[in-house]
């Protein structure tokens, strides 16, 4: 019964069989007229007949799959060509570990689910400002800001669902600052009753590629000690502290990672540190228990993206050496083989712009960095259109470049380089 169903009027599948059908019976025909002996006119015709059925069974088995795909896919996912292409060619791509957290790590979200849709973006969870502080303090979920931004980054759905995700309520509503994806993982939260869940059920409404998972399921406060002994308390206050950052923990102390970020570390090509903020983005999730110690003896390539431009307070007059530093006293030697700097100038007026927010260019002192024990590749890899942000897609093919360079290295040595050694060239120099 369940067969005779496809028979049914509006289908819209019974008309693209019957051509494929009646295109194996004519490409039968069209053959073995073409073999038997006859004059040319029937063999003429046999190749007409031939071509006819093979066009037939092309087209009838392309209508059929089209047919299917408008029924089980939304329109922006029913060019065949597309969808085979993301399912078969990007399944493939390396397995690429993010972690971070605000704007730099959804940029280079963006540009990698153009490469492959074996990514984890693991991201912060001690966000205590504007939405996701209130959020976070109201119904005491994790904050879901920074997991948003990274939803939408890796979403496979049209503009408006994204647009949507990221709308932010007007300030005169009862809704003030919030944004409606922030909401919508809220009450998802509170539907699944559990964090994780709700992500994945929102990763399934954005289509995503790729997966993002909290660096912890705990509630935590990021703390920063500074140089006078004083403490400064909380993600938001530590970014405006004038204060230098002597050390960052996290109340409580000891935290679990979540173990979707220490199976895809295990499993990782490539681990990349950043781009994001130094104190609040990166280090708050290598402040977790175990994520540095798998980290370290993880095979995968291990990469740090520096930041182009200093922060006002947190990274005031830092050289590239000085967040490569910085990050190391928190974490360990190892935890990066490879700092990416950027080498394009900004443009005067850019330059301009950012004095005035007392934000500067971070210098790439390289020969520091190597001193560090890591390698360094300088690159243009930032976009000045506007604005001094890190290129999502010149980020993306130097990260991807280096990631299958060191693969191939190492299947051609017949092993995997071993934890904290230097990777073997990817063809960058610098």
């Amino acid at each position: 019964m369940r067969l005779l169903k496809w028979f049914y009027p509006g289908m819209r599948i019974k008309r693209w069989v019957a051509l494929a059908a009646a295109g194996v019976l004519m490409f039968g025909m069209g053959s073995a007229l073409l073999t038997a002996e006859a004059g040319l006119l029937v063999r003429a015709a046999s190749l007409v007949i031939l071509g006819a059925g093979l066009v037939a069974l092309i087209t009838g088995l392309v209508g059929t799959v089209r047919s299917l795909l408008d029924v089980v896919l939304p329109s922006s996912q029913r060019d065949l060509v597309d969808l085979v292409f993301q399912r078969r060619h990007l399944e493939k791509g390396p397995r690429i570990v993010a972690i971070g957290g605000g704007t730099g790590l959804s940029t280079l979200l963006q540009g990698l689910k153009a490469y492959t849709t074996n990514i984890t973006a693991v991201v912060t969870v001690a966000d205590d400002g504007g939405s996701s502080g209130r959020l976070r303090e109201e119904f005491g979920i994790l904050p879901p800001g920074d997991i948003r931004n990274c939803l939408v980054a890796l979403a496979d759905t049209g503009p408006l669902m994204q647009q949507l995700f990221q709308y932010r309520f007007a300030e005169n509503s009862a809704l003030q600052g919030h944004s409606f994806g922030n909401l919508f993982l809220t009450a998802m939260t509170k539907i699944t009753g559990d964090f994780e869940r709700a992500i994945q059920a929102s990763s399934q409404v954005l289509a995503i590629r790729g997966r993002v998972v909290p660096a912890t399921r705990e509630k935590v406060r990021l703390m920063a000690e500074h140089d006078d002994g004083s403490v400064t308390i909380g993600e938001s206050r530590i970014s405006k502290a004038s204060l230098p950052v002597r050390r960052l923990y996290l109340d409580p102390a000891h935290t679990l990672p979540t173990q979707g970020a220490l199976d895809a570390i295990r499993e990782a090509d490539a681990i990349v540190l950043g781009p994001g903020s130094l104190y609040t983005s990166i280090i708050p999730n290598l402040l977790v228990d175990g994520m540095v110690e798998a980290i370290v003896q993880s095979q995968a390539l291990k990469i740090y993206i520096c930041n182009v431009m200093t922060q006002f307070r947190e990274t005031d007059r830092f050289t590239a050496s000085d967040h490569a530093r910085a990050l190391v006293t928190h974490t360990s030697p190892g935890i990066f083989q490879v700092c990416i700097v950027n080498t394009k100038p900004v443009p005067p007026d850019l330059l301009e712009k950012y004095r005035t927010e007392h934000a500067f260019p971070v210098e790439p002192d390289m020969e520091r960095i190597r001193a560090l024990g890591a390698q360094v590749v300088a690159a243009e890899v930032i976009s000045t259109q506007n604005y001094v942000r890190h290129d999502a897609d010149r980020l993306a093919r130097l990260i991807i470049h280096l990631t299958v360079g060191t693969r191939r290295a190492s299947g051609a040595s017949g092993s995997a380089a071993a934890p904290g050694s230097s990777p073997p060239s990817a063809g960058v120099t610098g």
